[in-house]
């Protein structure tokens, strides 16, 4: 997120002599993106942020493929997906290819018995379901139901909720997650026809410094391998940092609506943007206002991208049998668009209630043997004409 934000206490120039108010030294870390030339932020530690004890050991977290060239619509219930004590054991992948995984989760128990690191990805976390903190070595972002957390990739992070009942839709991205460059302008603000801007968006407002030492377990993904890291020194031991690099929250209940006087498509709703795929929020909205408008998204071919909606909330209008935590796959090439009957009876509606969370790739998604045991029905029959 190209936005300049700072906590704690930092030097007045980087790169030179810091210590606190006894002599001790702080010590300074770069976190960056892209080589030295992506977003980044300066950290500035009570311990030093290097000091690995022990790899105890690594091993294989690589989703299991069940179909690698699907081409069949599919209707999953994410809500089957077990609830789980372990956090990082709860999360199971059902979507996948090499630009990101798309994963439900329903951990029981907070993580904090160790820390966790992705290297591989940034990740888009969406809560369905709890509340809660997320806490991260650049401070803490409290979060309830419709929030999205975005964590840019080598966030340190534990997660705390406030009960078992979770629930959660996550993203994982192997390219970086921004805000839609076309809702910005040539200086990274936010213009005036975007459907949100920075008031929305929540970057830590608590920095938690922890000047601890001893056996801290930190669980780094990489490669789709888990690595479990002992460190010496507290990760959260960060005084202060500035920079553009940072975890951040938004709330899919801020997301303004773009509407038009005849049905508007997909990319209004866009949200979040990589090179790879988009996410995107579709919220309550007023309905089209010519007099002849049809609100019912038009049938249309994926011809590009394979298209993911997981269902949140409300009234579907263009979808039969579609529940909370429904999860529709409708692969590249293959045209889809309402059910029978819910064209026509959305003539002469004037709103929706709906909230769901839809994410376009632009590769083939592979099914994995998690979205199988979560599978329903014949989805890819369902426009079938009754009789």
């Amino acid at each position: 997120m190209p936005r300049y934000h700072k906590l704690g206490i930092i030097p007045p120039k980087r790169h030179t002599v810091f210590k606190d108010n006894k002599g001790n030294f702080y010590y300074e870390e770069l976190f960056g993106t892209i080589g030295f030339e992506g977003m980044s932020s300066l950290m500035y530690h009570t311990q030093r942020p290097t000091q690995v004890k022990e790899i105890r050991k690594s091993y294989d977290v690589s989703p299991k493929i069940a179909v690698s060239k699907n081409m069949k619509a599919l209707k999953l219930n994410g809500f089957k997906a077990p609830p789980t004590n372990d956090y990082l054991e709860s999360r199971k992948c059902i979507l996948t290819n090499s630009d990101c995984q798309i994963i439900v989760a329903a951990p029981k128990k907070s993580l904090t018995e160790y820390f966790y690191k992705n290297t591989d990805s940034d990740e888009v976390i969406f809560i369905h379901k709890g509340s809660g903190k997320l806490r991260t070595m650049l401070g803490n972002i409290e979060f309830k139901y419709g929030d999205y957390l975005v964590i840019p990739r080598g966030i340190i992070y534990q997660i705390e909720f406030k009960d078992e009942d979770n629930r959660l839709f996550i993203v994982e991205s192997k390219s970086p997650v921004y805000t839609p460059k076309r809702y910005r302008n040539w200086f990274g603000q936010h213009v005036e026809g975007a459907p949100y801007c920075e008031r929305d968006l929540h970057p830590p407002t608590e920095l938690e410094t922890n000047n601890k030492t001893g056996d801290f377990l930190i669980k780094v993904k990489k490669q789709d391998m888990i690595h479990e890291y002992i460190y010496a020194a507290h990760p959260f031991s960060v005084v202060g940092w500035d920079g553009y690099n940072f975890p951040y929250k938004f709330s899919i209940h801020d997301f303004e609506p773009i509407t038009g006087k005849i049905h508007q498509p997909p990319p209004v709703h866009q949200t979040f943007e990589t090179n790879k795929f988009v996410i995107c929020s579709f919220v309550p909205r007023l309905y089209d206002y010519h007099p002849n408008s049809v609100p019912a998204p038009y049938n249309h071919s994926n011809i590009d991208s394979d298209e993911v909606i997981y269902y949140v909330d409300g009234d579907f209008m263009s979808r039969n049998d579609i529940n909370k935590g429904s999860i529709t796959l409708h692969p590249a090439g293959i045209p889809h668009g309402p059910h029978p009957g819910a064209m026509e009876k959305s003539i002469g509606k004037k709103e929706t209630l709906e909230l769901a969370v839809m994410v376009d790739t632009f590769s083939p998604l592979m099914v994995t043997e998690e979205a199988v045991k979560i599978t329903e029905g014949s989805y890819h029959t369902s426009w079938l004409n009754k009789k």
